[in-house]
């Protein structure tokens, strides 16, 4: 194992030996050493190694969920089972998208490609004939041995897979998709007045959904099945389940509301729109403008704000979303269990990027804020991650978010910088897969490469900071002294207008490029080409700056006030390379 023995260590081997001389009883010495030292720590190293590899990896991408979960702290959700997995796993604290909306953000880390490779902005554009023949992570993983399988929203569905989730590249058998998905904007929404409605706040009586259930709910029991199914199979599996909510509707089954009384909710820390807010980086949330609770409030454009009250019931309703599916992770994990792939399988969980729960004024994602593009992730990968202790019986017995609180902690913790886009080379890695190369300069010819690095190296929780030499190394590791994560966000003007949330490619005129470090988040608005997917650094529209420690929130900009040329020519370096 590399760094344990000293070097260079003797050869091994047998045949005659002479009389010994003071170098050979040396050389001897140094063998005996290197041997214990094998004994002692490489060979652990190796044993991990070789259960890691062949192990089955099961795949959850939630949608629209940033990090209010117990295991980062916050206090109010209740997440027993995501929470379990986390005290099984090693948790990244600082994990960022690449871009805050579907399917832009799915297609980057499914590819291991940056939106300006993948160039797709928008929802209207497969890559594959877009921008180039791009290898997924699961058609990876199924040209290696494995059994691929799609449960629920994984790929964004339609152009943008292609009308198909990518099958068959990336998936051994058809994508499934919950029948009931069809419901999801339709008037299932009972209000005061006893009629449905198309709302945002939409708690349910399961009883009375079309088929009398929910699209996670099917999610889950499919993906349970398929767990059985590969429990008689010799084939090593990659199980992708994407979960819908808490993504628009917040609609769930209702009970979980008494799990937040509605006196327990407060606004968000910042509910206003900051001063020096550039008017290019404020979304309108136009998507919850077209609902019917929230027409009927007659809220007034961009910038509103909604009544309090309602702010309040937004909230309420993504949390009591958050328990509806921390139920459904429990009862897959609980599966995973009960068919004995528990310590054979790795676990990833994730989220495409965040929401705004009000922070500066605004709702939805679309946005470069920490609140948009950060992420939960957390890797369970047995013998490696988990301790000993848990191996020895169940490791994810359902817990019930209606009677469990436990608080639990995560296994390790790891405050590095890491981008979503990094995860095609880690899981490669994790499996015992050969790691794809890095992607060159330009690869739009190139099908196999990964514009992300593998994290497996920061999995221990040491917060020393990496030394790199000067510039960057073609992925995520800028300059000698902080790890970076970059995230973008395109609009179509200056200032908020209809389509300033979703604008299509030919709208495009320009494009927010942000790098978040431990210390702060400094991003560009620049002119931005659509006919040949060029930004003119030259021409910047706006700025952004904020300082972590001093403000947390991101509502203080002092772009107008600070010498950032540094920063700016890092962030061309990056782009650059």
């Amino acid at each position: 194992m590399p760094g344990l023995c000293p070097s260079p260590c003797p050869p091994r081997g047998g045949g005659h030996r002479p009389q010994a001389r003071p170098r050979d009883m040396a050389a001897a010495a140094l063998l005996r050493l290197c041997l214990r030292l094998l004994a002692a720590g490489c060979v652990l190293a190796v044993e991990a190694a070789r259960r890691r590899d062949g192990m089955n990896v099961l795949f959850i991408v939630v949608d629209d969920l940033r990090p209010v979960l117990g295991c980062y702290g916050d206090t109010l959700v209740k997440s027993p089972n995501i929470d379990q997995l986390a005290s099984q796993s090693v948790v990244f604290n600082d994990a960022y998208a690449q871009q805050a909306v579907c399917a832009p953000s799915r297609v980057s880390f499914l590819t291991g490609r940056r939106p300006d490779t993948t160039r797709l902005y928008d929802f209207y554009s497969y890559w594959r004939v877009h921008a180039g023949n791009y290898s997924t992570m699961p058609q990876y993983f199924k040209e290696n041995g494995y059994m691929t399988m799609s449960v629920g929203k994984v790929f964004h569905p339609g152009v943008s897979s292609n009308y198909s989730d990518d099958y068959p590249y990336s998936w051994s058998i058809p994508p499934f998709h919950p029948s009931t998905e069809k419901y999801e904007n339709d008037k299932t929404c009972r209000g005061k007045d006893g009629r449905l409605y198309v709302n945002l706040v939409c708690p349910v009586d399961v009883t009375e959904m079309p088929g009398g259930t929910l699209p996670d709910i099917q999610t889950t029991e499919e993906a349970i099945r398929l767990l059985n199914v590969m429990k008689t199979k010799k084939q090593k599996f990659f199980l992708a389940v994407g979960y819908h909510k808490p993504h628009i509707p917040l609609r769930y089954p209702q009970e979980f509301l008494k799990l937040y009384p509605l006196e327990n909710i407060t606004l968000a820390p910042d509910p206003w729109v900051p001063k020096k807010l550039p008017s290019v980086a404020y979304n309108p949330w136009m998507d919850i403008r077209q609902r019917d609770d929230v027409k009927a409030l007659n809220v007034s454009f961009p910038y509103g704000p909604l009544p309090d009250d309602f702010q309040r019931q937004i909230r309420q309703s993504y949390y009591a979303a958050v328990s509806y599916l921390d139920m459904q992770v429990g009862l897959l994990l609980n599966a995973l269990d009960d068919v004995g792939l528990a310590s054979s399988t790795m676990v990833v969980f994730t989220a495409d990027h965040g929401w705004s729960l009000g922070e500066h004024g605004e709702w939805a994602k679309y946005s470069n804020f920490d609140v948009a593009t950060r992420v939960p992730l957390m890797f369970y990968v047995p013998g490696m991650t988990a301790s000993a202790a848990s191996r020895r019986g169940r490791i994810f017995p359902y817990l019930d978010p209606f009677s469990h609180n436990l608080g639990l902690v995560p296994q390790g913790q790891s405050k590095k910088v890491v981008e979503l886009v990094s995860l095609f080379s880690t899981l490669a890695e994790l499996a015992g897969l050969q790691v794809p190369p890095v992607c060159p300069e330009t690869s739009f010819h190139v099908a196999l490469c990964t514009e992300g690095a593998s994290i497996v190296q920061y999995f221990n929780s040491s917060e020393e900071k990496v030394e790199m030499e000067d510039g960057c190394d073609g992925t995520n590791r800028c300059h000698t002294e902080e790890l970076v994560a970059f995230s973008q966000y395109p609009r179509p003007s200056d200032t908020p207008q209809w389509n300033s949330d979703k604008p299509k490619l030919k709208d495009i005129r320009i494009m927010g490029y942000s790098m978040r470090t431990i210390d702060y988040r400094y991003t560009v608005w620049v002119r931005f080409n659509p006919n040949n997917f060029s930004a003119d650094f030259e021409d910047v529209h706006a700025g952004e700056l904020y300082v972590v420690e001093t403000d947390p929130n991101q509502d203080y900009n002092i772009y107008n006030s600070t010498l950032h040329g540094h920063l700016f020519k890092k962030l061309l370096g990056f782009l650059k390379h």
